[in-house]
């Protein structure tokens, strides 16, 4: 066992809370990758597949949670550290949920700080404290890190509801019996835009139609006017297209010019000059 140092034990708190940070960081990038590859799997149509590296996924988040957890109760002893470092085996009830929860949890994670920082806080409060902490004596160990320590198979609603939240990220389509609200209706919409582009389809011929009817009206009246124009012009000729005698007699003579007077008047007088 590391005997205790109060100067060595708060250094490995602050590398504890380094190694957590970039540890959840690094996990953090691998849980992407894997949601990228299951969006894959279920656009392949591998469900199966993907739902094995679902169970996966959620297991690494409870642990990247428990990191999380790791990392504020370290926190929380380097800000209290004064509480810490006091010179009795007895730790104070402000810190005691920290304690407990670094005592209980350090074996379950691969991070080696956190390991050494367990060891120091062993040997600081002692073996009996240590062996309360890890049976979780009257309940010491905080409920959020026991429920994160749990070994358990996701609920396989819980594995649907993960890859629909994955596929929906990545606009995938993805629906399960287990998930109503994740159905499908692609049959009902596809069956709504057809009767929307039937009835569009007949407004159209509709109006085509219309407008075919409305342009037969108007060479209809046209050819009905220029049939009466025409009507009009016969009744005023003859056969031939010439004016009848009546309208010849109706025509008034032209008078004549004052010339024209004048020449039929010489014309008399040398006419009784001759005689």
């Amino acid at each position: 066992m590391v005997p205790y140092n109060g100067v060595r034990t708060k250094v490995q708190l602050k590398l504890t809370i380094q190694r957590c940070k970039m540890l959840q960081e690094k996990k953090e990038a691998m849980a992407k990758q894997a949601r990228r590859d299951i969006s894959a799997l279920v656009e392949k149509g591998k469900f199966e597949t993907a739902r094995i590296k679902t169970e996966g996924i959620i297991s690494e988040d409870i642990h990247l949670e428990l990191l999380e957890l790791m990392e504020l109760y370290a926190e929380t002893l380097l800000t209290r550290f004064a509480l810490v470092d006091l010179p009795t085996r007895e730790p104070d009830i402000s810190i005691l949920p920290a304690l407990c929860a670094i005592v209980h949890a350090a074996p379950r994670t691969e991070l080696k700080e956190l390991h050494v920082l367990r060891e120091m806080l062993m040997a600081k409060y002692g073996r009996e404290f240590a062996q309360d902490v890890m049976d979780n004596k009257n309940g010491c160990v905080p409920e959020r890190v026991i429920s994160k320590l749990l070994v358990d198979t996701p609920d396989a609603k819980l594995v649907d509801l993960y890859i629909f939240e994955i596929c929906k990220a990545y606009d995938v389509a993805f629906s399960s019996p287990l998930l109503p609200e994740t159905k499908v209706e692609e049959p009902e919409e596809e069956e709504e835009e057809k009767e929307v582009e039937e009835e569009l389809t007949s407004d159209a011929a509709g109006t085509e139609k219309g407008a075919d009817g409305s342009a037969e009206v108007k060479t209809e009246n046209k050819a009905s006017d220029a049939a009466k124009s025409d009507g009009a012009t016969t009744d005023g000729k003859g056969k031939n297209g010439t004016a009848k005698p009546a309208e010849i007699a109706a025509v008034p003579p032209k008078k004549k010019t004052d010339k024209e007077e004048y020449d039929s008047l010489e014309a008399r007088f040398a006419a009784l000059k001759r005689h």
